[in-house]
């Protein structure tokens, strides 16, 4: 397995603003130019989309102690291979049989490359900046590098998978917004939309209440979303899946 990104800055803050993984054998490996070949045949390498909440990645050969800018990191609009992280390990587990050989695209709700943005006061600022992100007002975060357009979103292959999260606390009214909005536009685009549930909502309430639990989790949940998110990628298509 193998992901690739390409970075953007604006003043002190950095986003993921593209992002594949290879879906390859341990002993096969693509170029930066070989990625860049199988990108212009989409529709034939991208098996699908994945959205995430954010990201926290590092290029291999950085870290996310500091800042990209910190370390000497160049933003030259060029992929850059990635470290690998838990989700990444996941999702080459979970495709390595039915997807071999393919792109998988990843998104997220929010680009901004941080680590924690969940336990912080930054999900704030995406609510506020969420409120402006249809009028002319100014947003704390660069409207184009961290969020997605979703009425203009372009989605590659036959699904989407949300692994955004199903925690909405009640006054983030705009984030849950965005993230059913998001979801109902893949379905529009014809896309098969792809989610993990419980049984506190059922398949058909899922994408109105914007539950789509992370396959990443801890404790007791760990194995169990782990599971699930394997056995939906275990048969092409793919289908959702509820666990109890």
């Amino acid at each position: 397995m193998q992901a690739f990104g390409k970075y953007k800055t604006t003043f002190e803050n950095e986003y993921l603003t593209q992002q594949f993984i290879y879906i390859n054998s341990d002993e096969e490996k693509i170029t930066i130019d070989e990625l860049e070949q199988m990108l212009k045949k989409k529709r034939k390498t991208v098996a699908g989309t994945m959205i995430f909440y954010n990201p926290a990645i590092a290029p291999i050969g950085y870290n996310m102690d500091s800042s990209l800018s910190e370390q000497g990191f160049e933003f030259d609009d060029n992929f850059h291979e990635l470290k690998s992280v838990d989700v990444h390990h996941l999702i080459y587990q979970a495709m390595k049989k039915e997807y071999k050989g393919k792109l998988v695209e990843i998104k997220y709700l929010f680009n901004l490359n941080k680590e924690n943005v969940q336990s912080t006061t930054i999900i704030d600022k995406f609510e506020i900046d969420l409120d402006r992100y249809t009028s002319e007002q100014l947003t704390i975060f660069d409207k184009e590098l961290n969020y997605q357009d979703y009425l203009n979103i372009r989605l590659t292959g036959k699904f989407v998978f949300f692994g955004s999260g199903h925690k909405y606390d009640k006054e983030y009214t705009h984030t849950f917004t965005y993230s059913k909005n998001l979801a109902q536009q893949a379905q529009k685009l014809g896309k098969k939309v792809l989610y993990i549930h419980d049984r506190n909502y059922n398949e058909d309430e899922c994408i109105e209440q914007a539950y789509f639990l992370d396959p990443i989790a801890t404790g007791k949940a760990r194995t169990t979303r782990a599971a699930a998110f394997k056995k939906m990628f275990s048969t092409n298509p793919a289908e959702v899946q509820r666990i109890d």
